[in-house]
């Protein structure tokens, strides 16, 4: 970007104009998703399967500019379809009723070629409802190509979504006032399911903020657990989850991940997660997670859910689920390995 151009643009910033349409109400109504053909969906028997994946982009293992050893920015169409119907498979093989998906794209953003991510999935999943709240949105982005984006967090949902709403989490205050300006506006997306024969399911789904300086991931996991917390004291039946970027106590290791400590990309920022041990404590002490903090640290492997390179071993996790109620099981689906550097967390929630 010329210097004539950011100092323009950060005018704009300062001054308060929205050229590029990147802001956001603290709270505002979520876009809604409906299935090009709808399947049947009868009310559930025993239990709600629940799913929570990050699927970057529909990028799979591609390396993106701000990876370790990235180059790209776009994908073309072909990967994109390819990519995604993959994920897409994958949900159906496995038969959720409810799918918190972070990191999803849609018909707005260059990098997904223009394709509608959230339609797509929905599709292929064979699902029938959703909801979209965007993280990054803008008209245009000045930096390594991107353009328009639009990308999120979706609900997707067997049953009725009868209420959507995106709340605005704290912004990022790492950055001077241009570069936060274009930067990544995290939300909560709170969703209520009309579940037939069992009543309302509230769903919230996070993607908290990557890097911990400053204070702003753990503002986030406050005030997601300041949500949740605010649905239990209501009396509501709740599910709750996401890409949290936090890690178990009980995590036997906190920093210099494999992938990340042989990596001497400068552009690249390794995870440090070291001192951030209590900040999933507020969730723990008030809701049932997929795995508690006990059999975590008794064996860890099972429960990881990321790695940053598909060459080394999955080795932290950072996607979890809670709910005001009981979970009758969970698993971590680590043979989705190569579709996305997360991999799906399932958990079965016990119904009356």
């Amino acid at each position: 970007m010329r210097i004539g151009t950011a100092a323009a643009l950060a005018a704009l910033a300062l001054g308060g104009c929205d050229w590029f349409h990147t802001r956001f109400r603290s709270i505002e109504e979520a876009e809604r998703y409906r299935a090009s053909a709808p399947s049947p969906a009868p009310a559930p028997a025993g239990s709600i399967r629940v799913m929570t994946w990050n699927v970057k982009y529909g990028g799979a293992r591609l390396r993106f500019f701000f990876e370790c050893g990235g180059t790209r920015t776009l994908l073309t169409e072909d990967e994109v379809r390819g990519n995604v119907a993959a994920v897409a498979e994958r949900i159906r093989a496995w038969g959720p009723d409810i799918v918190l998906l972070q990191e999803v794209d849609t018909r707005r953003s260059k990098r997904a070629a223009y394709l509608d991510e959230v339609q797509m999935i929905l599709d292929g999943a064979g699902l029938n409802w959703g909801a979209y709240a965007a993280d990054w949105r803008a008209d245009f982005v000045p930096s390594d190509g991107i353009g328009p984006v639009d990308s999120g967090n979706a609900v997707l949902s067997r049953w009725p979504i009868a209420e959507a709403r995106r709340i605005a989490l704290a912004l990022s205050d790492r950055q001077d006032v241009l570069e936060r300006y274009f930067y990544i506006k995290h939300n909560a997306l709170e969703v209520r399911v009309e579940v037939p024969g069992l009543g309302d399911l509230w769903v919230v789904n996070v993607h908290a903020e990557s890097f911990a300086e400053m204070g702003t991931k753990q503002r986030h996991l406050d005030q997601f657990t300041a949500i949740l917390a605010g649905h239990a004291a209501q009396g509501h039946r709740l599910v709750g989850g996401g890409d949290l970027n936090a890690i178990p106590p009980t995590s036997p290791v906190c920093a210099s991940f494999p992938e990340d400590a042989a990596c001497g990309d400068a552009r690249f920022t390794p995870d440090d997660y070291c001192g951030e041990g209590t900040w999933l404590d507020g969730l723990y002490a008030r809701f049932t997670p997929d795995v508690t903090p006990a059999a975590f640290g008794a064996d860890p492997g099972p429960w990881y859910t990321f790695v940053g390179d598909e060459r080394f071993p999955l080795n932290r996790k950072l996607d979890h689920l809670f709910t005001s109620g009981t979970w009758l099981g969970a698993a971590v689906l680590q043979d989705a390995i190569l579709l996305s550097d997360h991999v799906p967390l399932v958990a079965e929630l016990q119904i009356p």
